[in-house]
């Protein structure tokens, strides 16, 4: 397991002198690391946080991160939204190929006003009936989800929540 150490984030800093409380852009992907830990305070201007392709299961540590426009948590173990409540810059989420199968944990993102991509592509979650427009519906800033642009069309489709709307394709 790797830890994250300032060490760590300074020789994988983009465009910067390594000073970690102005720095802007990290890079900490494929690296194994399975806790997301400590950016919140030594990096508050953070804009960009790749960290595809490690071992998280939990978004955490992140929702101080005001200033946030992208985070990319593809190829990890995540099964819930969660911990974004507060990254108001928000505006592109990638979180394809993980283990989202809960689409309600969506609603904790709701109130993100910049969000306008989202990447849920090779989640579980992806199988359901009304997986699109349930996601439409629920997050109305989005432009693009899982790479395709959203159609004013899709707005105007209403998808009520009840016992019968969350089941996968081909199952009863």
């Amino acid at each position: 397991m790797v830890r994250i150490t300032p060490d760590l984030v300074r020789k994988r800093a983009e465009h910067n002198d390594m000073e970690l409380s102005t720095l802007e852009e990290v890079s900490l992907h494929q690296l194994n690391i399975e806790k997301i830990e400590h950016l919140d305070r030594w990096c508050p201007k953070l804009k960009i946080l790749l960290l595809q392709g490690n071992l998280i299961s939990k978004i955490e540590n992140v929702n101080r991160l005001r200033e946030l426009e992208y985070l990319n948590l593809a190829l990890n173990n995540i099964e819930k939204i969660s911990g974004l409540e507060n990254c108001e810059s928000l505006k592109k989420l990638d979180l394809t190929a993980n283990f989202i199968i809960d689409l309600q944990s969506l609603k904790t993102i709701q109130n993100l006003q910049n969000l306008q991509e989202l990447y849920l592509m090779g989640n579980p979650c992806v199988q359901y009936k009304y997986y699109r427009p349930w996601i439409i519906n629920t997050l109305p800033t989005l432009k693009e989800l899982d790479g395709v642009d959203i159609l004013p069309s899709e707005r105007l489709v209403k998808v009520n929540i009840n016992s019968e709307t969350f089941y996968f394709i081909g199952k009863t």
